[in-house]
């Protein structure tokens, strides 16, 4: 189902197109909510701990491809808006050879490296061969990835956000189903997990595929529409490397922050695992909304509709804003029952370790939430390099503060850090946009 963003309700608008996109990420969390909870259950807390780590490792790894899509897909949704199908062809195919060049590159780098990489994570040493095991196999993963995230961003920027969540929901129940039969049945560990994973991840990279070229006719392209033209591979690559580096840096300082909470041990590494599993499901669906709220501004950019973008904005502000607030009290309140999902009764020195950063995130959700939708007005008016600057900006102060004060004064400093990081970012993109709106007004 296509749906034009510019026109209709702008508040009713936005959500109808938001909720699948928003149903869609909490599935793909459920890919390594699966193994974290199969695997903690079958297999033990160590196994948990190596799962966890590693689904930080490759967020870092799979956010540099997702983050080229999500730029790639901001351009394709400024054609849409302008009509301009001969273009948004062209764009897909100088955007699909740069990122699966990207892809093959970065998974083959990965596998050459993999040592060094868990090397500076600090991973335990009762874990690194469990972690070491579970990576190697989750890397062929890559290419699925690739796809999936490719033909979804596509089929977004052209109002289409009910068939990704159809494919992902076939893959996650998938490999909910392998991921019990291979580890609880078969007892494979965490290898079993990272195989049910990946063949999960093929059904619907390959599914979405299909689909986009056999029930899309305006997404086929033509002989002439094959061949990569320079300058459009360069226009791609300028506003696609941003995005995707942003989403990277985002992730690396994640991965720094998790280097730093494995040098805390164990069991503080178990109840962080568990503990961001809840917290990204928690702000997830405003993170989605983000999104979606970024390609209702992009199709309204490229149609030239300030007054939607207008309105677009200060609705989307508060919704967000409501609705973090209501997931904040939340998971501040229930924060013990929720590790209870991931960790066992008796396991209580995780359960306390993770109820704690859960109160200090959960007071904070709204804060990450604005920060989702600078992220995506910035990326969908022409000038991903903001929402750049103010990923930097937020986990910049996020790793600093916790390198400097968790040494000295506990692991608590390392929860502090990441919510004073966001507001922060929030602060420099408000006034950023206060610039922007105040240089426009003056023409």
């Amino acid at each position: 189902m296509k749906r034009d963003l510019t026109k209709g309700n702008v508040t009713w608008t936005m959500l109808r197109f938001a909720v699948p996109m928003i149903l869609g990420n909490i599935l793909q969390q459920c890919y390594n909510l699966a193994d974290t909870w199969i695997v903690g259950r079958f297999v033990g807390s160590g196994a948990l701990a190596a799962v966890g780590s590693a689904y930080t490792l490759m967020t870092f790894l799979t956010s540099v491809i997702t983050g080229m899509c999500m730029g790639s897909g901001a351009l394709f949704s400024i054609c849409f808006g302008r009509k301009d199908f001969t273009r948004l062809r062209e764009y897909m195919t100088a955007s699909f050879a740069l990122i699966l060049g990207i892809t093959v590159a970065l998974t083959a780098v990965s596998f050459l490296f993999l040592d060094p990489i868990l090397g500076l994570m600090q991973i335990p040493a009762d874990v690194y061969g469990m972690m070491y095991a579970y990576v190697w196999i989750i890397l062929y993963g890559l290419a699925f990835i690739f796809l999936y995230n490719y033909f979804s961003f596509l089929l977004r920027s052209v109002g289409n956000s009910v068939t990704p969540l159809v494919f992902l929901g076939v893959s996650t129940v998938l490999n909910i189903v392998l991921d019990y039969v291979f580890v609880a049945v078969f007892h494979r560990g965490v290898e079993g997990a990272a195989e049910a994973t990946v063949l999960a991840q093929m059904v619907s990279g390959l599914g979405i595929a299909a689909y986009s070229f056999v029930k899309e006719p305006a997404l086929r392209l033509r002989r002439e529409e094959l061949r990569v033209r320079a300058g459009l591979l360069g226009e791609i690559f300028s506003y696609s490397t941003a995005t995707g580096i942003q989403q990277s840096v985002m992730n690396f300082g994640i991965l720094m922050v998790q280097g730093l909470v494995n040098s805390f041990g164990t069991a503080v590494m178990a109840a962080f695992a568990a503990g961001v599993k809840i917290d990204t499901l928690a702000y997830m669906p405003a993170q989605e909304f983000g999104n979606a709220y970024s390609i209702f501004i992009s199709q309204n950019y490229g149609a030239r509709e300030k007054e939607r973008i207008r309105k677009g904005t200060k609705s989307a502000l508060c919704i967000v804003l409501v609705f973090c607030a209501v997931v904040s009290a939340a998971v501040f309140l229930f924060a013990r029952a929720l590790m209870g999902i991931f960790i066992l009764p008796e396991e209580t020195e995780i359960l306390d370790i993770g109820v704690n950063y859960l109160r200090i995130e959960g007071a904070c959700y709204c804060g990450i939430g604005v920060l989702f939708l600078l992220y995506g007005y910035f990326r969908a008016v022409g000038r991903p390099k903001v929402s750049l600057l103010l990923t930097v900006i937020s986990l910049g102060t996020r790793v600093a503060a916790a390198y400097a004060l968790a040494p000295s004064f506990g692991v608590t400093m390392i929860w502090w850090a990441i919510p004073a990081g966001w507001a922060l970012a929030d602060i420099t993109g408000a006034m950023l946009l206060m610039k922007k709106n105040r240089a426009e007004q003056a023409l």
